[in-house]
């Protein structure tokens, strides 16, 4: 199994305070133990380390570098699929959709991923399936 996983999953999983947390935990926890192939773009990590490094310190930016970028494949977004989220993004004309969920959406099509490990209920609008459920 191939689950794309977005900033607010990260977030989740490395901020206790985080009212997703518990649920977070258990669904990494559970993706670790079952060997499924985890995934997310670098514009995703530029947004999580940001995030990250803004709400939770740069000892948690460690946390993400040392323990949980390792057990991922990164997608590098290039000049065509940044160019394919910047047209989804004016074309949806939305303002609480971003950039980086729309190169992700572009993403996961292209690679037939059809699971999302995310808080972000934009991933459900755009017909993923999201865990936890």
């Amino acid at each position: 199994m191939t689950v794309f996983v977005d900033t607010s999953a990260f977030l989740a999983v490395l901020d206790a305070d985080d009212q997703h947390h518990r649920r977070a935990e258990a669904t990494w926890n559970d993706l670790l133990a079952h060997q499924a192939r985890m995934l997310c773009t670098n514009y995703v990590l530029i947004e999580t380390f940001a995030l990250v490094q803004h709400r939770l310190g740069v000892p948690a930016v460690r946390t993400l570098q040392e323990d949980v970028l390792p057990v991922l494949g990164v997608e590098w977004v290039g000049e065509e699929l940044n160019r394919a989220g910047v047209s989804a993004l004016l074309t949806s004309g939305r303002r609480q959709l971003s950039l980086v969920d729309c190169v992700s959406f572009e993403t996961m099509r292209r690679l037939g991923v059809q699971t999302a490990f995310a808080f972000d209920r934009h991933f459900e609008e755009q017909g993923f399936e999201v865990i936890p459920a």
